[in-house]
């Protein structure tokens, strides 16, 4: 008879634990344990347990390969979460980790692989492959490709987050702090409601302040401070809440008629337009893409959306400046151009109108498509087609956590036909699928890969662009961190091409955005560009989704331990390394600046797209 040791840990967020019986069998090369009852005295498989168990066996089992397990109803039903089981061979060899990390709900049955993470052609016993297979079966029934509206990448067929299974809901802390929050945010905006409506008339600017009491943040009280001076206006252009639109401008645009006399005054006295437009000086910002978008009706007033261009102008002594605002994109009388040099109210206004533009472009497009859905297509695409014991299904997992959820929620509760988007935003209703639709159409895979975006849109050089330094700083550790992953597990290119199972991963993102994002590969043929599109999903997860939505989860630090091996957990020790140093950079630039950019400091950045 040989005993096996046997850990088994239960999660640790609120109502993982259970008081149902725990079955548990190993399996081996040379067959299986006896199904073991996991009953010590006292409580067993409390919240955040690590219980022990003896299970034995008639004879070796050889390399214990599956540990399944099994639970069942005791009185009422209580889920499980399991974090993972370790086994001890008899004799003390060396001790086996078994990552779970999912749900058992119900009287069901699970069978885990130890954690060491392999490719396909790793798997040479039947049971093993056999395991992979069923896997993906029963993941491809239950994660299905759903199209929410045409023209716009598909999602998970789930109509609401009840429909979701419960391994990609939000824990029960998670869930509460969310819901807590949300309707703190509601309850606060219907009082901003009733003060505005019972109390007095607007009469001027500074009454703007009655809707921004309770300000939470230095960089909320110092925008209210100076949000009429043309400075921030383009301050906020590099390094606000949608920092990817500006480009620069080595031609004006025919469509926006502006003359050297125009905009003379707002120049340094030495020089000219034509000789800025030649030194890379001028700038723009086009909302070309909001053009003819149908406005949103709210409480029957049709709204409106202005389609602005913006010349902007890198002053030596000023810094980065509008210096011209046409605020839709056809010339004509109807259609002035704005100067700073009009009368300080006009001059206000068609800023105002830009940064309102401003905002359908940000949520809508920079941060709803550009990284909440594109972040999702990997996630479905992942859970179909790639095994848990798969080294890519390890590396993204973290950062595709309550992704799912969380879009589910926004579908519902956000750009629906009753959402909160149709009853407040200009773009509501119709206006934001078409508008979806507009940028999808023109989406590339070199845009979202942040060194080709700045150069594409001449802004390398631009000073004091925050953003722009510290993406950089960020992309360059992702995709040295994913390299040294890809480089692990794929010994060469022809590894890459020959797994099947990446293959069919990467089929599967193409085929569901419809080819609509050229330059994404169809097929992956080299470890650079497995490395380069591994780190366009993680970089929009984490560092793209905080510049325009910071979040809770600190990047990199990774709350399920999904690699086993030394080698694996090695490279992200010494990813940690790398935004720790990255941490302090930034905490140094910014020290002693009265407007700090913090965005994208790592220990701020979330692990996934959360909220």
């Amino acid at each position: 008879m040989e005993t096996y040791t046997v850990t088994v840990a239960t999660g640790t967020s609120e109502y993982s634990g259970t008081n149902n019986y725990i079955y548990v069998t190993l399996i081996g090369e040379r067959g299986e344990s006896e199904r073991t009852l996991l009953d010590n005295p006292g409580l067993d498989f409390c919240r955040g347990a690590v219980d022990q168990y003896q299970v034995t066996s008639p004879s070796s089992l050889g390399s214990v390969l599956l540990v399944r397990l099994e639970k069942q109803k005791y009185w009422v039903e209580d889920n499980w979460f399991c974090r993972y089981v370790m086994v001890e061979p008899p004799g003390g060899g060396k001790v086996l980790t078994f990552p779970c990390y999912r749900w058992l709900i119900g009287d069901t049955k699970v069978e885990i692989r130890e954690g060491t993470a392999k490719t396909l052609k790793d798997d040479v016993t039947p049971q093993l492959l056999t395991h992979r297979k069923t896997e993906l079966e029963d993941r491809q029934k239950t994660y299905r490709w759903l199209t929410w509206a045409p023209g716009i990448p598909r999602c998970i067929d789930a109509k609401t987050e009840a429909d979701l299974p419960q391994d990609v809901r939000f824990d029960n802390e998670k869930r509460s702090d969310f819901e807590h929050s949300l309707h703190y945010a509601l309850m606060e905006l219907s009082l901003k409601k009733l003060a505005i409506k019972f109390g007095k008339s607007w009469n001027d600017l500074e009454d703007f302040k009655r809707i921004f009491w309770k300000l939470r943040s230095s960089i909320a009280e110092y925008s209210m401070e100076h949000w009429k001076e043309d400075w921030f206006f383009g301050y906020q252009c590099l390094n606000g809440s949608n920092p990817r639109m500006i480009q620069q401008c080595k031609k004006i645009p025919e469509n926006l008629p502006v003359t050297a006399d125009m905009v003379q005054s707002s120049l340094a006295p030495t020089t000219d337009l034509d000789k800025e437009l030649k030194a890379g000086n001028i700038y723009l910002l086009d909302y070309s893409i909001l053009d003819g978008v149908p406005a949103n009706t709210i409480n029957g007033n049709l709204q409106y959306i202005a389609a602005p261009l913006c010349l902007l102008y890198q002053h030596p002594d000023q810094g980065l400046i509008p210096i011209a605002i046409q605020l839709e994109q056809t010339p004509g009388l109807d259609t002035p151009i704005f100067l700073p040099k009009d009368p300080p109210l006009a001059w206000l206004l068609a800023k105002a109108w830009v940064r309102h533009s401003e905002f359908q472009v940000f949520q809508l497009l920079s941060h709803l498509l550009r990284t909440h859905l594109v972040v999702e297509v990997f996630s479905v695409a992942t859970l179909r087609q790639l095994p848990a014991v798969h080294p890519i299904y390890k590396l993204l997992a973290p950062h595709l956590r309550y992704t799912l959820e969380i879009n589910c929620r926004g579908r519902t509760q956000l750009i629906s036909s009753d959402g909160i988007f149709k009853r407040v935003v200009s773009t509501g209703g119709e206006g934001l699928v078409i508008l979806a639709q507009r940028d999808y159409k023109v989406l590339t895979y070199r845009s979202l890969q942040p060194h080709y975006d700045f150069m594409d849109r001449g802004v390398s050089h631009l000073p004091k662009y925050f953003y722009r330094e510290h993406a950089l700083l960020l992309w360059e550790a992702i995709h040295s961190f994913v390299s040294g992953m890809v480089r692990l597990y794929y010994k060469s290119d022809h590894d890459v091409q020959e797994d099947q199972e990446l293959q069919a991963w990467i089929r599967d993102i193409t085929e569901e955005v419809h080819g609509c994002v050229p330059g994404l590969p169809s097929v992956l043929s080299t470890r650079e560009a497995l490395s380069t599109l591994l780190s366009v999903a993680i970089f929009s997860a984490t560092a793209q989704h905080a510049a325009t939505n910071n979040g809770q989860i600190p990047l990199g630090q990774y709350t399920e331990d999904h690699f086993t091996e030394a080698e694996a957990q090695e490279l992200i020790d010494k990813f940690k390394e790398e935004l720790k140093e990255i941490e302090e950079h930034i905490l140094t630039q910014n020290e002693g600046l009265e407007l700090q950019y913090l965005f994208l400091l790592p220990s701020r950045i979330e692990n996934s797209i959360t909220i």
